[in-house]
């Protein structure tokens, strides 16, 4: 699977969720919700993020905000 840019979808690798940014050659680029260090992924293991999946990676980044932990 070759996700569109602005994507969320799953790396089922590492079980986070990102936001496809690229394509760099067979590999897709992906950044954390909120920003943060960008990883590359296999397209054959991500999937698109579901709703509640979305929604979880945003709750997470809200909190780490309040807290004061990300920008």
């Amino acid at each position: 699977m070759k996700p569109p840019l602005g994507a969320y979808v799953v790396d089922l690798r590492t079980e986070r969720v990102g936001i496809v940014t690229g394509h760099e050659g067979p590999r897709v680029r992906l950044r954390p919700y909120g920003g943060g260090r960008e990883w590359d992924a296999d397209p054959g293991a991500v999937r698109h993020a579901t709703p509640a999946e979305r929604l979880r990676a945003a709750t997470a980044y809200a909190n780490a905000r309040s807290r004061g932990e990300v920008p």
